[in-house]
């Protein structure tokens, strides 16, 4: 089963248990998807949702940060609850040792060295580490391996 038909099977399970807050958050990513095969005139293979998932937790967390400045509590609340719904489509992500390790590989294999190359790197990590670690974790780990090299 695909990721996105696991997540059609989510919303039916989420509309007999009458669980709003799932059932809304499952019908935001699907329109998500959606609005990517459209836009694109692709066919979303689950690396694909995975990155659409990726893209709306980010989002979440930017909300999150931004109502707790605003003091508001209630939306942050919602935003939360949304988040832990769309952290279940995930993969297991990496520890940061694990990102660490993978991005010294990535510098080594390109010969990469100084603050020059974070380009260059950062494109291989993204196609190496999509949907298996955070980003900002994956650009912090390879400023530090930069600067040592």
């Amino acid at each position: 089963m695909s990721l996105k038909e696991q997540i059609t099977a989510d919303m039916k399970d989420a509309m007999r248990a009458k669980d709003s807050v799932r059932l809304g958050t499952i019908r935001m990513l699907l329109a998500a998807l959606k609005q990517k095969e459209v836009d694109e005139r692709i066919e979303l293979d689950d690396a694909a949702v995975v990155g659409v998932v990726d893209k709306l937790i980010k989002q979440r967390k930017d909300s999150i940060a931004a109502y707790q400045q605003a003091s508001r509590a209630d939306l942050a609340a919602i935003e939360q609850a949304e988040l832990e719904v769309l952290k279940a489509y995930l993969p297991a992500r990496l520890s940061a040792e694990e990102i660490q390790a993978e991005v010294n590989a990535i510098v080594a294999e390109l010969g990469a060295s100084g603050p020059g190359d974070m380009g260059k790197v950062m494109g291989a990590a993204k196609t190496r580490l999509a949907g298996k670690a955070e980003m900002g974790l994956v650009s912090a780990a390879v400023k530090n391996a930069l600067a040592k090299g």
